[in-house]
């Protein structure tokens, strides 16, 4: 309970300070990157599958949105959720033959799922305008709007981790053969993992939409999908506070310096280093940031 009225409060400071306009963007964004990256923590971090496809599922939602609500005049809270739920559905498709691969051929299979989506939707010129971008999405990613969603996304993930199925996938990711013959069903508990990733990661790409205005698919290259797994590594794996700080962290240094372009990505990389380097398990580990004080590991 106090978690989650912590969490609240985060939302109400983050949504009504005062802030400019800058200001205001890089909270919009920093929320649609926490958002995206709780749910590759969900595979990742607490499931233990790595991934480098999931800006696909961002791409799924972002075109998904965009092209209800500009085409078809649909609302915009329903056009978000199609989002999500298309993310689903092609998150299943492709878990059902993937999911059975362990370690790194899972890794490299979501990385040729992220480049096929993204060339389909380069190439296929009638419905997605190709490589010319979509423009006219309606500017619906508010500060308010994209607060409200990342910090009720955060209670229910919060929440969920701590349930069966939350129980279910971090003793996968401990041990699969130890998990197993406890009576868990792995392949099911991960291929729930999965879906919820990618819905939360499709729901962030169809707020980036509306945030930005236009959406092309270069925004969702093998780049982003990197960034979002190093954001992971980042913060701790099986952390979800740490997922959130460390991607936090990653927007602020990203849009502060991006006056100095040419350096951005140099600075971004070496505080990659610096982590890795002196704080392996991130800057969290396994813990959440209120187990600190108190010592607890999990």
């Amino acid at each position: 309970m106090k978690r989650n009225i912590i969490l609240i409060l985060i939302g109400l400071a983050l949504a009504l300070w005062p802030l400019g306009g800058y200001q205001e963007g890089i909270i919009i964004l920093m929320c649609i990157n926490c958002v995206a990256a709780m749910g590759v923590s969900i595979l990742t971090g607490f499931t233990g599958i790595f991934t480098l496809g999931h800006a696909a599922y961002m791409a799924l939602g972002a075109y998904t949105a965009a092209i209800l609500t500009v085409r078809y005049g649909i609302s915009v809270f329903p056009s978000i959720l199609a989002g999500g739920f298309m993310a689903i559905l092609v998150a299943w498709l492709i878990g059902l033959p993937t999911l059975k691969l362990t370690g790194d051929y899972y890794a490299i299979a979501s990385l040729g799922l992220c480049e096929a989506i993204r060339l389909i939707l380069e190439n296929w010129q009638s419905f997605t305008r190709g490589s010319r971008g979509f423009p006219g999405i309606e500017p619906y990613t508010t500060r308010g709007f994209a607060v409200t969603i990342f910090i009720f996304l955060a209670i229910i993930t919060f929440n969920f981790l701590e349930s069966r199925l939350g129980r279910e996938l971090k003793a996968s990711r401990d041990d699969g053969v130890a998990a197993s013959l406890m009576g868990f069903d792995t392949h099911k508990s991960k291929m729930k993992a999965l879906v919820i990733s990618a819905f939360y990661c499709g729901i962030s790409g169809a707020l980036l939409g509306g945030y930005m205005g236009f959406i092309q698919p270069s925004m969702f290259d093998m780049m982003k999908s990197t960034e979002l797994t190093a954001v992971v590594v980042f913060g701790g794996l099986g952390s979800l506070s740490g997922t959130i700080l460390g991607s936090a962290a990653i927007t602020l240094i990203m849009e502060y310096f991006r006056d100095i372009s040419q350096y951005r990505m140099l600075i971004y990389g070496l505080l990659l280093v610096i982590i890795m380097v002196f704080r392996p398990e991130g800057l969290l580990g396994s813990r959440e940031i209120w187990d600190l004080k108190m010592g607890v590991k999990k």
